[in-house]
Protein backbone atom coordinates (compact mmCIF):
# COMPACT_ATOMS: atom_id res chain seq x y z
CA UNK A 1 0.00 0.00 0.00
CA UNK A 2 0.97 3.37 -0.78
CA UNK A 3 1.73 5.67 2.20
CA UNK A 4 0.30 8.58 0.34
CA UNK A 5 -2.98 7.08 -0.61
CA UNK A 6 -3.72 4.21 1.45
CA UNK A 7 -7.07 3.04 0.02
CA UNK A 8 -6.03 2.96 -3.58
CA UNK A 9 -6.04 -0.87 -3.66
CA UNK A 10 -9.50 -0.20 -1.60
CA UNK A 11 -11.22 -2.00 -4.79
CA UNK A 12 -14.98 -3.18 -4.68
CA UNK A 13 -13.49 -6.64 -5.85
CA UNK A 14 -11.60 -6.08 -2.69
CA UNK A 15 -14.27 -5.42 -0.23
CA UNK A 16 -16.39 -8.22 -1.13
CA UNK A 17 -13.36 -10.21 -0.98
CA UNK A 18 -12.68 -9.62 2.29
CA UNK A 19 -16.76 -10.00 3.57
CA UNK A 20 -16.87 -13.42 1.74
CA UNK A 21 -13.69 -14.13 3.89
CA UNK A 22 -15.92 -14.14 7.03
CA UNK A 23 -17.79 -16.77 5.22
CA UNK A 24 -20.69 -14.81 3.90
CA UNK A 25 -21.72 -14.99 0.65
CA UNK A 26 -22.15 -11.66 -1.05
CA UNK A 27 -25.03 -10.96 -3.76
CA UNK A 28 -22.46 -8.25 -5.11
CA UNK A 29 -24.58 -5.14 -4.04
CA UNK A 30 -22.27 -2.59 -2.23
CA UNK A 31 -22.61 0.71 -1.66
CA UNK A 32 -20.24 3.12 -0.28
CA UNK A 33 -20.88 5.19 3.11
CA UNK A 34 -20.26 8.96 3.71
CA UNK A 35 -16.54 8.19 5.86
CA UNK A 36 -13.20 9.46 5.32
CA UNK A 37 -11.21 8.83 7.62
CA UNK A 38 -11.88 5.08 7.68
CA UNK A 39 -13.87 3.75 4.51
CA UNK A 40 -17.45 2.43 5.33
CA UNK A 41 -19.45 0.55 2.76
CA UNK A 42 -22.83 -1.63 3.19
CA UNK A 43 -22.72 -5.22 1.49
CA UNK A 44 -25.44 -7.26 -0.01
CA UNK A 45 -25.76 -10.88 1.66
CA UNK A 46 -27.45 -13.65 0.02
CA UNK A 47 -30.35 -14.48 1.86
CA UNK A 48 -29.63 -11.93 4.45
CA UNK A 49 -29.63 -8.18 5.81
CA UNK A 50 -27.11 -6.29 3.87
CA UNK A 51 -23.83 -5.81 6.60
CA UNK A 52 -21.96 -2.86 7.51
CA UNK A 53 -17.84 -3.36 6.81
CA UNK A 54 -15.58 -0.66 7.96
CA UNK A 55 -11.83 -0.55 6.96
CA UNK A 56 -9.27 1.37 9.19
CA UNK A 57 -7.32 3.74 8.33
CA UNK A 58 -3.53 2.54 8.16
CA UNK A 59 -1.19 3.36 11.02
CA UNK A 60 -3.89 5.63 12.88
CA UNK A 61 -5.03 2.90 15.52
CA UNK A 62 -2.85 -0.11 17.13
CA UNK A 63 -4.96 -3.24 16.81
CA UNK A 64 -4.91 -3.03 20.57
CA UNK A 65 -6.50 0.10 20.54
CA UNK A 66 -9.14 -0.67 18.08
CA UNK A 67 -10.31 -3.95 20.54
CA UNK A 68 -10.01 -1.57 23.33
CA UNK A 69 -12.91 0.03 21.28
CA UNK A 70 -14.91 -2.57 19.97
CA UNK A 71 -14.46 -3.91 23.85
CA UNK A 72 -15.88 -1.01 25.24
CA UNK A 73 -19.30 -0.82 22.62
CA UNK A 74 -19.91 -4.47 23.59
CA UNK A 75 -20.04 -3.63 26.79
CA UNK A 76 -22.55 -0.68 26.71
CA UNK A 77 -24.31 -3.12 24.66
CA UNK A 78 -24.41 -5.70 27.04
CA UNK A 79 -25.68 -2.93 29.64
CA UNK A 80 -28.71 -2.70 27.10
CA UNK A 81 -27.50 0.85 25.90
CA UNK A 82 -28.72 1.38 22.45
CA UNK A 83 -25.08 1.34 20.45
CA UNK A 84 -24.00 -0.79 17.37
CA UNK A 85 -20.99 -3.12 18.35
CA UNK A 86 -18.77 -4.76 15.84
CA UNK A 87 -19.85 -8.33 15.22
CA UNK A 88 -17.92 -11.29 16.51
CA UNK A 89 -16.77 -14.34 14.84
CA UNK A 90 -17.31 -17.75 16.25
CA UNK A 91 -14.24 -17.50 17.88
CA UNK A 92 -15.01 -14.44 19.41
CA UNK A 93 -13.41 -12.36 16.93
CA UNK A 94 -14.19 -8.23 15.90
CA UNK A 95 -11.34 -7.89 14.34
CA UNK A 96 -10.37 -9.38 10.47
CA UNK A 97 -7.05 -8.50 8.15
CA UNK A 98 -7.55 -9.01 4.48
CA UNK A 99 -4.66 -8.39 1.89
CA UNK A 100 -3.30 -5.90 4.49
CA UNK A 101 -6.69 -3.79 5.45
CA UNK A 102 -7.82 -4.27 9.07
CA UNK A 103 -11.65 -4.28 8.93
CA UNK A 104 -14.80 -5.38 11.11
CA UNK A 105 -18.31 -5.80 10.38
CA UNK A 106 -21.25 -4.26 11.73
CA UNK A 107 -25.29 -4.79 11.72
CA UNK A 108 -27.08 -2.34 9.28
CA UNK A 109 -28.73 -0.22 11.78
CA UNK A 110 -31.43 2.42 10.13
CA UNK A 111 -32.38 5.87 11.69
CA UNK A 112 -32.41 9.51 10.71
CA UNK A 113 -30.46 12.35 12.54
CA UNK A 114 -31.66 13.29 15.94
CA UNK A 115 -33.84 16.91 16.17
CA UNK A 116 -31.49 18.57 18.09
CA UNK A 117 -34.07 21.37 18.28
CA UNK A 118 -36.44 19.12 20.02
CA UNK A 119 -36.48 19.06 23.71
CA UNK A 120 -37.98 15.95 24.31
CA UNK A 121 -34.72 14.90 21.92
CA UNK A 122 -32.69 16.35 23.81
CA UNK A 123 -33.66 15.20 27.09
CA UNK A 124 -33.63 11.77 25.86
CA UNK A 125 -30.18 12.04 24.27
CA UNK A 126 -29.04 13.13 27.68
CA UNK A 127 -29.90 10.22 29.37
CA UNK A 128 -28.45 7.85 26.64
CA UNK A 129 -24.81 10.11 26.90
CA UNK A 130 -25.63 9.18 30.92
CA UNK A 131 -25.54 5.87 30.90
CA UNK A 132 -22.76 5.51 28.22
CA UNK A 133 -20.34 7.61 31.00
CA UNK A 134 -21.89 5.40 33.69
CA UNK A 135 -20.51 2.61 31.65
CA UNK A 136 -17.13 4.60 30.84
CA UNK A 137 -16.86 4.96 34.03
CA UNK A 138 -16.19 2.28 35.97
CA UNK A 139 -12.16 1.27 33.88
CA UNK A 140 -10.50 3.44 32.33
CA UNK A 141 -8.68 2.49 28.72
CA UNK A 142 -5.59 1.41 28.74
CA UNK A 143 -4.65 1.63 24.93
CA UNK A 144 -6.70 4.73 23.13
CA UNK A 145 -5.31 8.75 24.30
CA UNK A 146 -6.89 11.13 26.08
CA UNK A 147 -7.92 14.42 24.46
CA UNK A 148 -5.89 16.87 25.76
CA UNK A 149 -4.86 20.16 24.86
CA UNK A 150 -1.42 18.77 23.26
CA UNK A 151 -2.81 16.69 20.70
CA UNK A 152 -6.29 18.45 20.14
CA UNK A 153 -4.35 21.96 19.90
CA UNK A 154 -0.68 22.49 20.18
CA UNK A 155 0.42 19.91 17.95
CA UNK A 156 -2.72 21.03 15.43
CA UNK A 157 -1.86 24.58 15.78
CA UNK A 158 2.50 23.37 14.99
CA UNK A 159 1.36 21.33 11.66
CA UNK A 160 -0.66 23.71 10.12
CA UNK A 161 1.37 27.26 10.82
CA UNK A 162 4.34 24.96 9.59
CA UNK A 163 3.32 23.80 6.27
CA UNK A 164 -0.31 24.65 5.76
CA UNK A 165 -1.17 28.55 7.00
CA UNK A 166 -0.41 31.01 3.99
CA UNK A 167 2.66 33.14 4.67
CA UNK A 168 0.26 36.55 4.71
CA UNK A 169 -1.75 35.08 7.27
CA UNK A 170 0.69 33.76 9.22
CA UNK A 171 1.57 36.04 11.94
CA UNK A 172 -2.04 36.48 12.41
CA UNK A 173 -2.67 33.00 13.01
CA UNK A 174 0.59 32.09 15.16
CA UNK A 175 -0.19 34.88 17.42
CA UNK A 176 -4.01 33.98 17.82
CA UNK A 177 -3.27 30.23 18.52
CA UNK A 178 -1.25 31.69 21.27
CA UNK A 179 -3.60 33.44 23.02
CA UNK A 180 -6.51 30.43 22.36
CA UNK A 181 -4.15 28.06 23.64
CA UNK A 182 -3.11 30.23 27.03
CA UNK A 183 -7.10 30.51 27.62
CA UNK A 184 -7.85 26.61 27.38
CA UNK A 185 -4.97 25.85 29.83
CA UNK A 186 -6.25 28.49 31.99
CA UNK A 187 -9.57 26.73 32.20
CA UNK A 188 -8.39 23.19 32.04
CA UNK A 189 -5.79 24.37 35.15
CA UNK A 190 -8.71 26.05 37.14
CA UNK A 191 -10.01 22.58 38.76
CA UNK A 192 -9.36 18.75 38.79
CA UNK A 193 -11.33 17.26 35.11
CA UNK A 194 -11.82 13.52 35.13
CA UNK A 195 -11.58 11.94 32.50
CA UNK A 196 -13.72 8.78 31.66
CA UNK A 197 -14.41 6.86 28.68
CA UNK A 198 -16.41 8.47 26.17
CA UNK A 199 -17.86 8.14 22.91
CA UNK A 200 -15.86 11.06 21.42
CA UNK A 201 -17.64 12.54 18.94
CA UNK A 202 -21.03 13.18 19.28
CA UNK A 203 -22.19 15.27 15.78
CA UNK A 204 -25.58 14.45 14.35
CA UNK A 205 -24.55 11.67 11.84
CA UNK A 206 -23.39 9.37 14.83
CA UNK A 207 -27.03 9.10 15.90
CA UNK A 208 -29.44 7.51 14.15
CA UNK A 209 -33.12 7.99 15.70
CA UNK A 210 -35.85 4.99 15.15
CA UNK A 211 -38.58 4.94 16.74
CA UNK A 212 -38.07 6.14 20.20
CA UNK A 213 -34.87 5.40 20.63
CA UNK A 214 -31.63 6.80 18.91
CA UNK A 215 -28.79 4.50 18.45
CA UNK A 216 -24.85 5.87 18.63
CA UNK A 217 -22.95 4.48 16.12
CA UNK A 218 -19.37 4.72 15.32
CA UNK A 219 -16.97 4.83 18.22
CA UNK A 220 -14.12 5.18 16.70
CA UNK A 221 -12.79 8.19 18.10
CA UNK A 222 -13.48 7.08 21.81
CA UNK A 223 -11.08 7.89 24.32
CA UNK A 224 -10.70 9.40 27.97
CA UNK A 225 -12.19 12.76 27.96
CA UNK A 226 -14.40 15.01 30.27
CA UNK A 227 -17.88 14.35 30.29
CA UNK A 228 -18.33 17.57 28.48
CA UNK A 229 -17.04 16.29 25.14
CA UNK A 230 -20.23 14.27 24.99
CA UNK A 231 -22.31 16.96 25.23
CA UNK A 232 -21.10 20.18 24.23
CA UNK A 233 -21.81 19.31 20.55
CA UNK A 234 -25.85 19.27 20.90
CA UNK A 235 -26.05 22.85 21.73
CA UNK A 236 -26.43 25.15 19.39
CA UNK A 237 -27.82 28.85 18.92
CA UNK A 238 -27.46 31.93 21.02
CA UNK A 239 -26.60 31.70 24.55
CA UNK A 240 -30.50 31.39 25.66
CA UNK A 241 -31.22 28.96 23.36
CA UNK A 242 -28.28 27.14 24.44
CA UNK A 243 -28.93 27.50 28.25
CA UNK A 244 -32.38 26.00 27.32
CA UNK A 245 -31.05 23.11 25.32
CA UNK A 246 -28.16 22.53 28.05
CA UNK A 247 -30.39 22.47 31.29
CA UNK A 248 -32.67 19.90 29.40
CA UNK A 249 -30.00 17.41 28.46
CA UNK A 250 -28.69 17.88 32.07
CA UNK A 251 -31.84 17.00 33.84
CA UNK A 252 -31.71 14.02 31.67
CA UNK A 253 -28.29 12.91 32.25
CA UNK A 254 -28.68 13.40 36.20
CA UNK A 255 -31.23 10.82 36.16
CA UNK A 256 -28.20 8.19 35.33
CA UNK A 257 -25.09 10.06 36.14
CA UNK A 258 -24.19 12.99 38.00
CA UNK A 259 -23.05 15.85 36.01
CA UNK A 260 -20.04 17.61 37.60
CA UNK A 261 -20.93 21.26 36.86
CA UNK A 262 -17.93 22.55 36.86
CA UNK A 263 -17.39 21.47 33.24
CA UNK A 264 -19.99 23.86 32.43
CA UNK A 265 -16.78 26.11 31.99
CA UNK A 266 -14.83 23.56 29.25
CA UNK A 267 -18.03 23.74 26.88
CA UNK A 268 -16.05 26.61 24.95
CA UNK A 269 -12.31 25.22 25.50
CA UNK A 270 -13.86 21.98 23.91
CA UNK A 271 -15.46 23.94 21.06
CA UNK A 272 -11.97 25.51 20.58
CA UNK A 273 -10.05 22.15 20.57
CA UNK A 274 -12.42 20.81 17.95
CA UNK A 275 -11.85 23.55 15.67
CA UNK A 276 -8.14 23.18 15.41
CA UNK A 277 -8.08 19.65 15.60
CA UNK A 278 -10.58 19.39 12.31
CA UNK A 279 -8.40 22.00 10.57
CA UNK A 280 -5.37 19.86 11.24
CA UNK A 281 -6.83 16.33 10.34
CA UNK A 282 -8.10 18.07 6.70
CA UNK A 283 -4.45 19.10 6.10
CA UNK A 284 -3.01 15.87 7.78
CA UNK A 285 -5.23 13.60 5.43
CA UNK A 286 -5.17 16.16 2.44
CA UNK A 287 -2.62 13.77 -0.17
CA UNK A 288 -5.47 11.19 0.42
CA UNK A 289 -7.52 11.95 -2.92
CA UNK A 290 -10.86 11.25 -1.60
CA UNK A 291 -9.89 14.60 0.98
CA UNK A 292 -9.24 17.20 -2.18
CA UNK A 293 -12.19 16.04 -4.21
CA UNK A 294 -14.82 15.96 -1.13
CA UNK A 295 -13.43 19.37 0.41
CA UNK A 296 -12.34 21.66 -2.41
CA UNK A 297 -12.84 24.82 -0.11
CA UNK A 298 -10.23 23.74 1.97
CA UNK A 299 -6.46 25.17 1.96
CA UNK A 300 -7.77 28.27 0.05
CA UNK A 301 -7.10 32.21 1.16
CA UNK A 302 -10.66 31.80 1.79
CA UNK A 303 -10.98 28.91 4.00
CA UNK A 304 -8.25 30.11 6.18
CA UNK A 305 -9.39 33.80 6.83
CA UNK A 306 -12.68 32.28 8.13
CA UNK A 307 -11.15 29.99 10.12
CA UNK A 308 -9.00 32.69 11.80
CA UNK A 309 -12.60 34.92 12.27
CA UNK A 310 -13.37 31.55 13.83
CA UNK A 311 -11.01 31.52 15.90
CA UNK A 312 -11.11 35.13 17.11
CA UNK A 313 -14.96 34.61 18.08
CA UNK A 314 -13.91 31.61 20.00
CA UNK A 315 -11.20 33.80 21.95
CA UNK A 316 -13.90 36.04 22.68
CA UNK A 317 -16.18 33.57 24.08
CA UNK A 318 -13.63 31.48 26.26
CA UNK A 319 -13.28 34.98 28.58
CA UNK A 320 -17.05 35.21 28.28
CA UNK A 321 -19.03 33.32 31.85
CA UNK A 322 -19.83 29.85 30.94
CA UNK A 323 -23.27 28.49 30.45
CA UNK A 324 -25.80 28.02 33.50
CA UNK A 325 -28.21 25.41 34.48
CA UNK A 326 -31.80 26.30 34.95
Amino acid sequence: MSDSHPYEQLTPDLVIDAVESTGRLSDMRIFPLNSYENRVYQVGIEGSEPIIVKFYRPKRWSDEQILEEHAFSKALFENEIPVVPALEDEQGNTLALFKGFRFSLYRRQGGHAPELDNMDSLLTLGRLVARIHAVGALEDFSCRPSLDIKSFGEDSYQFISEHFIPDELRLAYCTLCEDLLKGIRQLFDQQSIKNIRVHGDCHSGNILWRGDTPHFVDLDDSRMAPAMQDIWMFLSGDRNMQTAQLSEIIDGYNEFYDFDPGQLRLAEALRTLRIMHYSAWLARRWEDPAFPRNFPWFNTIRYWSDHILELREQLALLSAPPLQLF
